[in-house]
């Protein structure tokens, strides 16, 4: 997609990295990320963001590409993480004249991550100020904590173009054909999931604007049907469940509570659920079940008992749950211990910190190896969490 058009005016310039394991050392990006940036062709020059260090060389050759014999006259700086602002300081050196443009803790984070000093070739920015390049108008939305302090969105009136930041970003390069809303929805809540009340008010300002296309800073450019985009954004940030479902997750040690989860998930199947997902997670990736556990309505949680706690895995996943704002769900909880079955209580004490949340009466208590009355508190568990 390199040097693409987004308008006659604006190109995209930004790039793919297929060479990536981990986004920000914690997610599994199996077909990369593209790291946006875009620059209008007006009166003034103006590049919208950098990129990654890793691909600092290619964006640069992009923008020369689009530049020809024209220098850069403003870059937006709508997020100074380093996927997006790491090629900052090598853009000012290259364009000595060029200002930057922020908001009053764009300039302190840069000033940190490079010990360089740009308040002469700033210019702060503050919710509503305008800047003139031309032909277009940008208008800055502030949108803090979504998910830094200092993110601003950009806003060109002309042509009706948002430039979201990180806001409507998904996983994945821009030559990978996947569904947009399955990698939008995993970076979303392991990323941006925290944040929802920052998220909410941020989509009550963007409903004040006619936006045409929505340009962010990582994944596609969103061109039509914007509606869609934009209420995944409105459930996923209001913690209400986007689709009916039970996720049971698993923490087994030696197999059989591996072996109870399949047989509840049987038993659910048996009572007309339609959805069902089953993870394990000793062994599936964290922030695919994160995912899951926000999508569904609904969610059983069986652990082995390790150490008279958690096994680990499961006391890692409850710790990322809490910490992205899980609510709004109904909950079923399963432990397994050969002598002293105690993983329930634990999961119980954690979910208790989390709001909102519907515990299931029925506990499914298994001793070693579930049994027949075993299975007749798992159909009791299905009947209360089926409602």
């Amino acid at each position: 997609m390199n040097n693409n058009k987004v308008t006659d005016t604006i190109f995209y310039i930004g790039v793919d990295d297929k060479t990536i394991d981990l986004f920000e050392s914690q997610y599994v990006v199996p077909n990369g990320i593209s790291y946006n940036s875009y620059v209008i062709m007006d009166d003034k020059v103006t590049v919208m963001d950098t990129v990654d260090a890793r691909k600092t060389e290619a964006w640069m050759s992009n923008l020369e590409a689009v530049l020809g014999e024209r220098e850069v006259d403003y870059l937006i700086v709508s997020h100074v993480e380093p996927d997006h602002a790491a090629s900052v300081k090598i853009l000012a050196e290259k364009y000595p004249q060029m200002k930057l443009v922020g908001n009053a803790k764009t300039f302190v984070f840069l000033s940190q991550f490079f010990a360089t000093d740009f308040t002469d070739r700033a210019v702060i920015v503050k919710e509503g100020d305008t800047l003139e390049l031309g032909s277009h108008t940008l208008q800055f939305v502030m949108a803090p904590m979504i998910h830094w302090p200092e993110v601003m969105m950009s806003y060109e009136l002309s042509e009706k173009i948002m430039f979201s930041a990180d806001a409507f970003g998904k996983f994945g390069a821009l030559d990978t054909d996947e569904d947009w809303a399955c990698e939008a929805r995993r970076y979303y809540f392991n990323i941006v999931g925290k944040y929802g009340n920052q998220v909410q008010a941020v989509l009550k300002k963007l409903a004040t604007l006619d936006v045409a296309v929505i340009c962010p800073l990582h994944g596609p450019i969103l061109r039509e049907k914007l509606s869609y985009y934009i209420e995944k954004y409105n459930i996923w940030s209001s913690y209400e469940p986007e689709d009916e479902g039970v996720l049971i997750a698993y923490a087994s040690i030696h197999g059989n509570t591996a072996k109870a989860a399949k047989k509840m998930a049987e038993i659910l199947r048996e009572h007309g659920t339609k959805k069902v997902v089953i993870s394990d997670l000793a062994r599936e990736d964290m922030a695919e079940v994160i995912e899951d556990a926000f999508r569904y309505d609904k969610m059983i949680l069986a652990s082995a008992t390790y150490d008279s706690g958690l096994f680990p895995c499961m006391e890692d996943f409850l710790a990322h749950l809490k910490s992205k704002g899980f609510q709004k769900r109904t909950i079923g909880l399963m432990e397994n211990g050969t002598w002293a079955p105690q993983a329930a209580k634990h999961m119980k004490n954690i979910l208790e910190t989390m709001k909102n949340l519907t515990i299931c009466e029925q506990t499914v208590s298994i001793k070693s190896a579930y049994t027949d009355k075993n299975v007749q508190e798992m159909q009791t568990l299905a009947e209360q969490i089926l409602g």
